[in-house]
C-alpha cells in the first residue's frame, strides 16, 4: 500500500494524497451504528487513550453517541479539520488491525457524511477528546435489538473465547475491549451511567483539587465531572463533554446513588467465571451491569420479558428524568416534594412509572 502525505497540518496530523486513503474513507465504510461506534473506539485508542468511555442513547430516530478519552486530544484549531477527506494521523502511526488499515482519524470524515452531525465537543492537548455523533435512524441503520449482551463461551481445551449474540453495538464494544484487554480499559453505557464513571474514575489529585475549587472547564476531560462544585454544574459540564442529563441525576451521581458501569473486560470475565459454557450469561445489559450474575430466573419473569417490548436501561433512565421534570410543577401547585426519583420500569407488558406523593 502506497501512501503519501499531501500536507502536515501539525499536531501529529496529516492530509493524504493517495487514491487508495480516498477510497478508505468513502461513505460506504459507515452502513450501520454499529460501524460508527467501532471506528469511534479506534479512534480513541490510536490516540493512545488508557480510558475509553462510550455512552450511547436514543430518542425516537435519533441515536447519540458519545466517546470520552484519556489520550492525547486535538488542538482546537483543528477541531473541525479532522472530519474532512483524507486526514489521518502521520504514517508511521497508521497500522493494520482485525477492522482493516487505520490512523487516528482515518474514518471519522466517512462518519461525518453519514451522520446527522459529527463533532469534537471539546478537547485538551494531553488531556483527552469528547467527540459526539448524531445519528437519524432512518438514514443510518443499526440493529433493532440494542438491549442483549452477547454471550461468551470459554473452550477449556484451546483457552479461545467464541461469542455469540446480535451484533448490536453492546457487542461491537465487547470485541473491541477483548481485543484489547490489559492495554485500556472500555467503559459502557448510558449518558448518565458514563458520567457516573467518569466520576468514579477521577485521580485522587482530581478529587483534590475539587474541593480546592479547581476550574472543571481547563481540566483534563476525565477530570472534570469530579471538580464541579454542585449539580446544576455538574450537568452543565457534563453537557459541555456531550452527556445530556438533568441536574437531577448528577446529584444523584453526586450522592453515589447511580452505579458506575464496570469495564466491559470485567463484565466479560465475570460472565465466564460464572459459567465457563455460557448458559448462564445475562440476557441485557442492564443485568450485567448490576451483577453480573447472568439472567433472572423464574416463570413468571421470564414469561413477561418474552412479551414485554425491550426497552433499555439507558432509555428507562432518561426517560424517568423527563417525568421527575414534569412532576416538578405539579408538585409546586400542591404542597408536594419535588424531590423525587419516580420508578420505572416494563412489568408484564406494561410500561409502569410510580411517583411517591411524599
Amino acid at each position: 500500500m502506497s501512501l503519501r502525505v499531501e500536507t502536515d497540518l501539525g499536531h501529529g496530523f496529516v492530509r493524504l494524497l493517495t487514491a487508495e486513503a480516498e477510497r478508505r474513507q468513502a461513505a460506504h465504510d459507515i452502513r450501520s451504528c454499529e460501524d460508527v461506534v467501532i471506528e469511534l473506539l479506534r479512534n480513541a485508542r490510536d490516540a493512545q487513550a488508557r480510558r475509553i468511555f462510550l455512552a450511547t442513547s436514543r430518542e425516537l430516530d435519533e441515536r447519540r453517541i458519545v466517546v470520552i478519552d484519556d489520550g492525547a486530544g486535538v488542538p482546537q484549531e483543528l477541531f473541525s479539520r479532522i472530519f474532512e477527506p483524507r486526514v489521518t494521523s502521520k504514517l508511521d502511526t497508521v497500522h493494520m488491525d482485525k477492522w482493516g488499515v487505520h490512523g487516528r482519524g482515518m474514518a471519522l470524515y466517512s462518519i461525518a457524511v453519514n451522520a446527522k452531525s459529527a463533532a469534537v465537543a471539546d478537547s485538551a492537548e494531553g488531556g483527552g477528546t469528547s467527540i459526539v455523533v448524531d445519528v437519524d435512524g432512518r438514514a443510518l441503520k443499526e440493529r433493532k435489538d440494542q438491549s442483549t449482551f452477547p454471550v461468551f463461551r470459554l473452550d477449556a481445551s484451546t483457552g479461545s473465547v467464541a461469542v455469540t449474540g446480535p451484533r448490536n453495538i453492546v457487542r461491537t464494544a465487547c470485541e473491541f475491549a477483548m481485543d484489547s484487554r490489559g492495554r485500556y480499559q472500555v467503559f459502557f453505557g448510558s449518558p448518565t451511567e458514563i458520567a457516573a464513571a467518569l466520576y468514579a474514575a477521577a485521580s485522587p489529585e482530581g478529587r483534590s483539587a475539587g474541593s480546592l475549587g479547581a476550574n472543571p472547564r481547563t481540566a483534563p476531560l476525565c477530570e472534570r465531572l469530579r471538580l464541579a462544585s454542585g449539580p446544576e454544574e455538574f450537568a452543565s459540564v457534563a453537557a459541555g463533554l456531550g452527556l445530556r442529563m438533568s441536574a437531577r441525576s448528577a446529584r444523584r451521581i453526586i450522592d453515589g446513588l447511580i452505579e458506575p458501569p464496570l469495564p466491559l473486560a470485567e463484565l466479560i470475565a465475570r460472565q465466564l467465571r460464572t459459567d465457563g459454557d455460557g448458559s448462564g450469561a445475562p440476557a441485557s445489559v442492564a443485568e450485567v451491569a448490576s451483577d453480573g450474575k447472568g439472567a433472572p430466573s423464574g416463570s413468571r419473569r421470564s414469561a413477561a420479558r418474552s412479551t414485554a417490548p425491550r426497552i433499555s436501561d439507558a432509555d428507562l433512565e432518561a426517560f424517568g428524568d423527563r417525568v421527575a421534570d414534569a412532576f416538578e410543577g405539579l408538585a409546586d401547585s400542591y404542597y408536594l416534594s419535588p424531590d423525587v426519583r419516580p420508578s420505572v420500569k416494563v412489568s408484564r407488558g406494561e410500561l409502569v412509572v410510580r411517583i411517591p406523593l411524599a
